[in-house]
């Protein structure tokens, strides 16, 4: 057992991860950034759960670009196939569960 203070972890670099857990295929990752991810299509399921800071996600639904601002205590879901990116306002960080190996 351990107990993990999210508010307190920082990464050497931006999307560095502290990993909580594998859970039958799926990670449990801790992030923290302060710069934006990369554009990526899911190959699987993703939870993305904000903890700290603001994140502006962007995402596709077809051609056309959306945005939706998350705050401390928001989910976002992408399924597979969706694409999308994750731009911090600020240093953030973010409970990320997901298909093992994915991007």
């Amino acid at each position: 057992m351990r107990t993990i203070r999210s508010r307190e972890f920082t990464a050497d670099s931006a999307w560095g991860a502290l990993d909580v857990a594998a859970i039958e295929g799926a990670t449990v990752r801790l992030h923290w950034t302060d710069r934006p991810y990369q554009w990526h299509v899911n190959d699987g399921e993703e939870v993305f759960a904000v903890l700290d800071g603001r994140v502006e996600m962007r995402y596709r639904q077809g051609e056309a670009e959306h945005a939706v601002v998350l705050e401390a205590g928001d989910l976002f879901h992408a399924g597979p196939g969706d694409a999308h990116v994750a731009h911090p306002i600020g240093e953030a960080r973010i409970l990320v569960i997901e298909k093992a190996g994915s991007l």
